[in-house]
C-alpha cells in the first residue's frame, strides 16, 4: 500500500514539475502580450479603423515597426553624430525629468550597454563579508579594483540577482574566481545556491 502511495505521489509531483513551468511561461507570455497591446493601442486602434485589417495583424505590424525603429536609432547612435545627438537629448531630458537618468542607467546595466555593467563585465568571486576569521562565504561579482588592492563587489540576492548589496573589501577577503563564468554564477544565485558544489564555490574553505 505504501509503495502505491509513493508511486502516486511521485507521479503527481513529477507531472507538476513538468507542467507547472509550461503554465507559468504561458501566463508570462500572455501578460507580456497584453501589456504590449495596451501600450501600442493608441497606435493600432486608428490603423484598425482606417484599414479594417485584423487587430492581430496591425499589432504585429506596429511591433515590427517599433523594432525596426530601435534598430535604426541604434545604428544612428553608433556614429559620432548620433552620439552627440544622444548626449544632447540626455542632458535636456535629465534637466526636465530627474528620474530619466536613473531609468536609463538601470536599463543599460540590465542589457550590458554600460561598459561597467557587472552583468557582462564583472568577474565572479567568493568573498568573506565578516572577515577572514569567519567561515561564512558569499558569491559575489567584482565590479571595481582599487589602487590600494581593495575590491568593490556586488553580492546579489537570490532568486533575484538584479538586487543585492555593494561591499568594499580588503584583498584577503576576496577570492577572484575567473574559472566561474558569470552566467553559471547567476544561475546558481537564481536557484538559491543550487549547483554551488559543481562550481566549487567553497573549495578554499575546505583547503
Amino acid at each position: 500500500m505504501n509503495r502505491i502511495k509513493h508511486f502516486i505521489s511521485q507521479s503527481f509531483i513529477g507531472g507538476v514539475l513538468v507542467i507547472a513551468p509550461v503554465i507559468i511561461l504561458l501566463l508570462g507570455l500572455r501578460w507580456a502580450v497584453n501589456g504590449v497591446q495596451s501600450l501600442i493601442a493608441p497606435m493600432t486602434a486608428p490603423l484598425v479603423r482606417l484599414t479594417g485589417a485584423p487587430p492581430l495583424a496591425i499589432d504585429i505590424l506596429v511591433v515590427a515597426l517599433i523594432l525596426l525603429s530601435c534598430f535604426i536609432v541604434g545604428t544612428i547612435v553608433a556614429t559620432s553624430a548620433g552620439r552627440w545627438i544622444q548626449n544632447f537629448i540626455d542632458a535636456h531630458l535629465a534637466r526636465f525629468a530627474p528620474g530619466y537618468r536613473l531609468i536609463r542607467d538601470i536599463i543599460q546595466q540590465m542589457f550590458g550597454a554600460n561598459s561597467n555593467s557587472p552583468f557582462t563585465k564583472g568577474e565572479a568571486a567568493v568573498v568573506q563579508l565578516y572577515g577572514t576569521q569567519s567561515p561564512a562565504r558569499a558569491t559575489a561579482i567584482i565590479t571595481s579594483r582599487h589602487s590600494n588592492g581593495w575590491y568593490t563587489v556586488f553580492v546579489p540576492t537570490g532568486p533575484n540577482p538584479t538586487s543585492g548589496f555593494v561591499y568594499h573589501l580588503p584583498p584577503e577577503c576576496v577570492e577572484p574566481r575567473p574559472d566561474i563564468k558569470l552566467d553559471a554564477a547567476f544561475k546558481s544565485i537564481i536557484s538559491c545556491g543550487a549547483g554551488s558544489s559543481e562550481l566549487e564555490i567553497i573549495r578554499s574553505a575546505a583547503e
